[in-house]
């Protein structure tokens, strides 16, 4: 210490340069080089050291890297330089409570530092300390009186209110909020407050407090017109609207929307204002705020007559108001005209935008379904595209397809027979080219096809038909179709996302990846699109693909973890206090994603699965995940479902859609999907605890054998609650729909009993219980029953084939590997219960060879046991065998029609044709090869494994 205090601060940073720029580029061996040459000159510089642990920490050497931060640390320094780097390496290690204990003995030596306060703050941010922050805050302002520090201390008043262990209790939180409204009031009068941030804050803890008559004089005060003039006008609504003052409301919105004329928000916010007005009335009064509706309409229709340029705000919003006065039962067409009539007006402006359909789409189900499809036929008409002409130019192309998508969400598809929806079809595909080749050359990489909309609908309407008919051709011919536009327009994910979800439709998990990959989904849509694949590998046969996928998506939310704590540290450096809950509740959506949990989960599981090493190998790298069976780590009551389901577009009939009982029901049963895998990790990872680490004891009384009989009795609780619950598969009446969950196949394969049965042959095996061989008997009945029923669905599936190989082609491979997803965990455990009793054995053997004889005749000695261990091997050796023998056997789907047929219903260019059918079937023969290649391959392994 003496010698790094003394030293030349300019010659201690550019000695230490070399370490920091090989760290910066990764080039981490020599960082450790250049740390260790310059120990050898300053054995006692306290900030090498650190950077020797910090490269040794990136070249993976743990333990070393530990022992050396663990030295740095026990010297307590005091310098920034050491400090940093010893937090940056504690954040990678994500071992932020020892940043905090480093800054605790560091502020101790220099109790006024203020850049040491400021930091040990901030890594009291990481830890979301609030009262440690309140206690160091108050102290960085007595040592340094600056506002930031003041307004530190009282946001994290307010966070123990709203964020703290005591959130939950009512009158602690007023307490909290109390306080730091006292706080900040103190600051005004005093005339401290300096920033509009302060301003804000001051906002939101009134408003947290539901004192909106007080945030509203300050809002429009003197104070804040002078700190924070830039308040957003959103303030104004929310405060306006808590406090009931309708009028005032309505006067400013009228004053915005004069301002800005398509702002759709400000709109709603005008109708709703209007309609608060006209229910503040007293009865009686014919002539007062009874004509807020009148004079609504009147202003609507002022801003469409007087601007220049047709907007869609002021047109929408006259529907709007139409929809809401009928709703109400009030005279609106006799007030503002004929809806039908407006929608049409509406259309003729605006049909020529993509952005059309939806717009209409909102104001359908306000009308019957008898409208709704006299309503769809007008706008057909109004198109000027007939079932004899092509359109002339892109916007009459526009409304065509405008005009098609409202016919199909208002139904005028559902009803049709099965000739007029292949004609139907037929009309779409010749659409599609004539779009394609008319309008849609030179496009730029990144457009979308002007006509590609055709293709989309025409995938629709050919899934429909399969499912009316159960058969797969027709979706088959619409996926070509996908693929064709595909290459036409590279750029236009609707199609890579309908691919996709027909490719795992068909179980075809080469082709979904592929168009996976094609999609490049990076950074937050890793966790709000990765549903649309994440959610479907798992028991889809491909270990090593799952793998990759997993370890991409659970890679962004590791580092983007770290992320997000420094973000929020900023906010704190920079009094961005609007920013603050923003940022915290975006992290906590993350950290709680259903879809990290579950990549987590089943990251794990494939693990377990795929194992293929020797006993040492295999146990090295269930130790190194770090399972803890007694401990759910999983925060069940928070799990976000952060999943964009508005992604696939959709123009399904509207009154068949229910959007949000979809999200509901799928949520619900991913959660139990989680809970079943959760469960059956911590299960597995019990038995191997019991055995893994200590010697084979004859009465077993241990943590390890508690734990293993409290989670059998959830593993069959679950499971008797999952069937009380009698949870219906998610339907399947349109492509955009959410493929069924893997709750039912849980359910139906035999999970509950195989592994209920295994955790009690790994308590009897431990015991040495008398009714150890009725347990290996019935071990091994279930170990037959899915060896049987992994080759009845092989067979069956080659039967089928002759007929549709495709259209129940998931299903089956879920089985199968699920199948061999319980004979592989099996086969570890047995490797693991083979090599521990064998270790104890000899161990005994050579100390005491008859000792066991003075237990009582229920007990079986570890002869006995190893015997009847061996004896389960051989079972199990011959019945993977068998699994492997079906699996040679398994054919590849075949489709219900020969490529000849497809290419002639396909009528697309000549040259094309035959290609792409033909690039279509290859990568479905190509997937099924790829999975049983696998499939073998796994087999193989667990067969070495139990043959050791």
């Amino acid at each position: 210490m003496a010698q790094q205090q003394g030293m030349d601060s300019a010659l201690f940073e550019r000695r230490l340069r070399p370490v920091y720029d090989n760290l910066e580029v990764g080039n981490n061996r020599k960082a450790l080089q250049e740390s260790e040459k310059l120990l050898r000159k300053h054995p006692t510089l306290l900030c090498a050291r650190a950077l020797k642990g910090l490269s040794l920490l990136r070249l993976g050497r743990y333990d070393e890297s530990h022992g050396c931060l663990q030295t740095v640390a026990e010297e307590k320094p005091t310098d920034d330089s050491t400090l940093q780097v010893l937090s940056f390496c504690y954040r990678e290690m994500e071992q932020l409570d020892k940043i905090v204990e480093l800054y605790q003995h560091a502020v101790k030596q220099n109790p006024g530092n203020e850049e040491l306060l400021a930091h040990l703050f901030i890594s009291h941010v990481r830890v979301e300390d609030y009262k440690a922050q309140q206690a160091v805050a108050l102290q960085l302002y007595k040592a340094q009186p600056k506002n930031a520090y003041y307004f530190w201390s009282v946001i994290s008043v307010v966070f123990q209110g709203i964020r703290g262990p005591e959130s939950a209790l009512p009158e602690k939180r007023k307490i909290y909020l109390g306080l730091a409204q006292r706080m900040v009031d103190k600051h005004i009068k005093e005339g401290k407050m300096e920033t509009e941030q302060e301003a804000f804050l001051y906002l939101h803890i009134l408003k947290l407090q539901s004192k909106y008559q007080e945030a509203w004089e300050f809002l429009t005060g003197e104070l804040c017109a002078k700190l924070y003039p830039g308040a957003p006008v959103s303030m104004k609504f929310e405060l306006l609207k808590e406090l009931g003052n309708w009028r005032e409301l309505n006067e400013l919105l009228q004053q915005l929307l004069d301002a800005d004329r398509d702002r759709w928000d400000f709109y709603k916010e005008y109708i709703q204002s209007s309609f608060e007005l006209l229910k503040l009335t007293p009865q009686g009064v014919e002539n007062g705020e009874k004509d807020s509706l009148a004079r609504c309409q009147e202003f609507l229709q002022g801003i469409i007559d007087s601007s220049e340029r047709k907007k869609r705000g002021p047109y929408l919003a006259r529907l709007e108001l139409h929809q809401r006065m009928r709703a109400e039962q009030l005279p609106a067409e006799k007030l503002i005209g004929d809806f039908e009539e407006m929608v049409i007006e509406y259309f003729r402006l605006f049909g020529d935008k993509s952005c059309c359909t939806h717009d209409i789409a909102l104001f359908l189900p306000s009308i019957s379904m008898n409208q709704r499809q006299a309503l769809a036929g007008k706008l057909l008409l109004e198109s000027g595209v007939t079932s004899t002409s092509l359109p002339k130019n892109k916007e009459q192309l526009q409304k065509h397809l405008c005009a098609l998508q409202i016919s199909r969400m208002c139904g005028s598809h559902m009803d049709l027979p099965v000739d007029h929806l292949l004609a139907f079809y037929t009309a779409l595909k010749l659409h599609y080219e004539h779009g394609r080749s008319t309008f849609g050359k030179k496009l730029l990489a990144t457009e979308m096809g002007p006509s590609d909309a055709y293709a989309l609908l025409a995938a629709n309407v050919m899934y429909d038909l399969s499912r009316r008919e159960n058969k797969s051709d027709h979706l088959f011919e619409a996926l070509c179709l996908l693929q064709y536009v595909l290459r036409n327009s590279t750029s236009n994910f609707h199609v890579k996302l309908l691919s996709l979800k027909i490719y795992h439709l068909f179980g075809c998990q080469v082709g979904a990846q592929e168009m996976y990959e094609y999609l490049d989904i990076k950074q937050i849509q890793l966790d709000s699109m990765g549903y649309v694949h994440c959610q479907l590998l798992p028991l889809g046969g491909r270990y090593s693909g799952n793998r990759n996928v997993y370890d991409a998506t659970l890679k962004f939310f590791t580092n983007s973890y770290k992320e997000r704590l420094e973000y929020i540290a900023l906010t704190y450096r920079f009094c961005t206090f609007s920013k603050m809950e923003e940022f915290m509740n975006f992290k906590e959506r993350l950290t709680n994603s259903l879809q990290y949990v579950a990549c987590s989960v089943e990251a794990q599981i494939c693990d377990l699965v795929s194992s293929y090493g020797n006993i040492t190998q295999n146990l090295t790298a269930y130790v190194a995940m770090s399972i803890e069976p007694a401990e759910d780590r999983i925060a069940w009551h928070e799990l976000s479902d952060n999943r964009d389901l508005e992604a696939i577009i959709r123009w399904d009939p509207l009154h068949e859609v229910d959007a949000a009982e979809e999200r509901k029901e799928s949520f619900d049963q991913e959660v139990e999907v989680l809970q079943v895998r959760s469960l059956m990790l911590r299960l597995f990872a019990s038995f191997i605890d019991l055995y893994h680490g200590a010697g084979l004891k004859d009465s077993a009384t241990g943590a390890e054998t508690t734990t293993l009989e409290l989670l059998r009795e959830s593993w069959t609780g679950l499971f008797q609650r999952l069937r009380l619950m009698n949870y219906k598969p998610l339907a399947q009446k349109f492509l955009v729909n959410l493929l069924p969950t893997r709750l039912h196949l849980l359910l139906d394969m035999p999970y509950e009993r195989f592994f209920d049965d295994l955790a009690q042959l790994v308590l009897d095996l431990q015991s040495g219980s008398g009714k150890l061989a009725e347990q290996c008997k019935r071990v091994g009945d279930n170990v037959i029953t899915v060896m049987e029923l992994c080759v009845q669905i092989i067979n069956e599936s080659n039967e089928s084939n002759g007929m549709d190989g495709l259209w129940k082609r998931r299903g089956q491979q879920q089985k199968v590997a699920a199948s061999l997803e319980m004979l592989s965990l099996y086969a570890f455990l047995l490797s693991v219960l083979n090599d521990k009793l064998q270790v104890s054995s000899k161990a005994k053997t050579k100390k005491k060879p008859v000792e066991n004889k003075v237990d009582g005749p229920q007990h079986i000695s570890e002869k006995e046991r190893s015997q009847m261990l061996q004896e389960l091997i051989r079972q199990l050796k011959h019945k993977l065998e068998a699994c492997d023998a079906a699996i040679r056997t398994w054919k590849a789907p075949v489709l219900p029609r020969d490529l000849s047929s497809f290419m002639s219903d396909m009528s697309l260019k000549p040259e094309v044709e035959a290609t792409l059918i033909g690039d279509v079937s290859a990568t479905f023969k190509d997937s099924h090869e790829l999975m049983v290649t696998e499939l073998r391959n796994l087999l193989k392994d667990k067969i070495r494994m139990v043959s050791k």
